[in-house]
């Protein structure tokens, strides 16, 4: 426990770093969460007719949502548990808890033998992942300078597109009856995660516990050693570095509770905590409510057999991926506010328009899915800027929990609400009903638009702690 001032240079070193090896390990190493939780989604998406003719699971299409349900709702109290404990114990030491966490459901998913072993395994695999949010956001952006984090944060939240369209692609071919037996294409399915997730956690090896956690908690010469030896690789490439002058005085150190959390989300940051809950809110209904009841609108509007399906997801998830990527500069330097209200009302006015065509009759499967790929380039600009907001908006000392919060907050409206509605109104069966749920969704984009009009934070290019000053900061 801290209890004389300390001032410190950290965050200042950290984010004049020049873009080196370090950072691109940072990316890679813990980036691959959201790669993994898109192959997850996608997998078991694309599986459900397996479970169904398993002659092992045998599952009904009811068990086979409740195995979703129970993916979600690990995710959400993975989000938190694990959350709280990140900033307590630290960004490095989850993350690997996390991915173990990942890792070893996963890979039991594979070896399912019942119905109920297989929701177990898929609740503790979604706990995981949602751990992984919290741990991962928060190390990110500590590491990442502050001029780059925008768009570094926009590209590694839109790689969850990545992970969809492989497991898009490996569906087609792992189902395929002629390629493997109806019991062992989706266990190879679910155990090739496991497999990725040990090369990363290999790789996480390499990465130091973030200096910003270690210097608020007390530990300010750890902090003082990780910069070092970071500096020192960077200028081993023959980079220059430039002195810094900016310090920060830290006071006691905060500890953190519910209680304290609370208070910050509700009496400090009241408008960040309603733009940060209105700007879940609506990507995440649009989000799960489209992208889980796809195939639905596919099979039974159009036609498209359950195994080609895959095929129609990979240019989805491309448009998906390449939208945060291309825009994600922007971000840096057009603006937070000027980015999001942007990506925001553009979503939701051809949200509604697409809504329109398919109501009208004027589009096809390959129609619908070029329009899909267009409304999400930017949808997924804008879902990806809502996680940067409420990563960079809150004080250090809690924001692997406000992350989890708002997540786990996202996590439920969206992965509940959004896909329980779309699929009555597709068991309808009509286009007009349907469309009012698209005009629906656009208007919840355009509305979050508004509001990041009125409440938008400049966050853009500046020191996490000028953006939200730490509690425990003099």
């Amino acid at each position: 426990m801290r209890c004389t001032p300390v001032q410190t240079d950290v965050p200042a070193r950290l984010d004049r770093l020049p873009w080196s090896r370090f950072h691109r390990l940072v990316v890679i190493a813990l980036g691959i969460t959201w790669i993994l939780d898109g192959l997850e989604v996608t997998l078991a998406g694309s599986v459900a007719a397996a479970l169904q003719t398993s002659p092992r699971l045998q599952l009904t299409a009811e068990q086979v949502g409740l195995t979703g349900s129970a993916y979600l709702a690990g995710a959400v109290l993975g989000a938190l548990f694990f959350g709280h404990l990140t900033d307590r114990l630290g960004r490095k030491r989850l993350f690997n808890v996390t991915l173990g966490v990942y890792l070893v459901a996963t890979a039991a998913t594979a070896f399912s033998w019942d119905f109920t072993s297989f929701m177990l395994f898929r609740f503790l695999t979604g706990a995981g992942i949602g751990g992984e949010y919290a741990a991962i956001n928060s190390a990110i952006q500590e590491l990442i300078p502050a001029r780059l984090r925008g768009r570094i944060d926009l590209a590694i939240n839109g790689s969850f597109w990545v992970g969809a369209a492989m497991g898009a692609l490996l569906s087609v071919w792992l189902l395929d009856p002629e390629v493997l037996g109806p019991d062992m294409g989706w266990r190879v399915a679910f155990g090739s995660g496991a497999v990725l997730g040990l090369v990363i956690l290999y790789l996480r090896r390499f990465l130091p516990e973030s200096p910003r956690w270690l210097m608020l908690h007390g530990r300010p010469r750890e902090a003082e050693q990780v910069i070092g030896e970071i500096e020192a690789r960077i200028a081993a490439d023959g980079k220059v570095l430039e002195p810094v002058k900016a310090t920060l005085v830290l006071g006691e150190t905060h500890k953190t509770t519910m209680l304290s959390v609370a208070r910050t989300l509700l009496r400090a940051y009241p408008g960040r905590t309603t733009l940060g809950i209105v700007l879940m809110a609506a990507q995440a209904f649009v989000y799960n409510a489209i992208f889980f009841t796809y195939a639905l609108i596919l099979s039974r509007f159009y036609g498209v057999p359950a195994e080609k399906v895959g095929l129609y997801i990979l240019p989805f998830a491309i448009g998906n991926f390449l939208g945060p990527l291309l825009l994600g500069p922007l971000f840096d330097s057009w603006g937070r506010r000027q980015m999001i209200v942007t990506t925001y009302a553009l979503s939701g006015v051809l949200l509604a328009l697409t809504g329109w065509m398919f109501h009208a009759g004027h589009l096809d499967a390959t129609t619908q899915t070029a329009m899909w790929s267009v409304v999400f380039f930017f949808a997924s600009a804008a879902a990806s800027s809502a996680y940067l907001t409420v990563g960079e908006c809150f004080p250090l000392e809690i924001r692997a929990l406000t992350i989890a919060l708002f997540y786990a907050f996202g996590t439920l409206f969206g992965g509940v609400g959004g896909p329980w509605m779309f699929g009555v109104l597709i068991e309808g069966g009509s286009s007009g009903e349907i469309m009012w749920g698209y005009l629906l969704g656009a208007a919840l984009m355009i509305a979050a638009s508004l509001v990041t009009l009125k409440l938008g934070i400049a966050a853009e290019r500046k020191p996490l702690e000028e953006i939200a000053p730490p509690l425990s900061s003099r």
